[in-house]
């Protein structure tokens, strides 16, 4: 195996781990009925910035996991 080879692997599987533990904050984050960021008062509920907040978290969230699939088939096909 090439060193080159094992570089790559390497920091692709180091950048899986922190898109990993990235996605999964990020799905914790999100609210069941009355929780998640509104519940949590970073914006006021009486301005509408909750649906704000919220519509961007999801965003940022769809962004991350497309993001973890195409590492996952980076991955795949260096180990392959």
């Amino acid at each position: 195996m090439p060193l080159a080879f094992v570089t790559w692997l390497a920091l692709d599987a180091g950048l899986h781990v922190l898109i990993s533990a990235t996605l999964l904050a990020l799905i914790l984050m999100h609210s069941g009925r009355d929780a998640g960021l509104g519940g949590m008062g970073f914006t006021p509920a009486s301005q509408g910035g909750t649906h704000v907040v919220e519509r961007n978290l999801t965003r940022v969230t769809i962004i991350v996991a497309i993001l973890f699939f195409a590492n996952t088939v980076v991955l795949y096909h260096l180990l392959k």
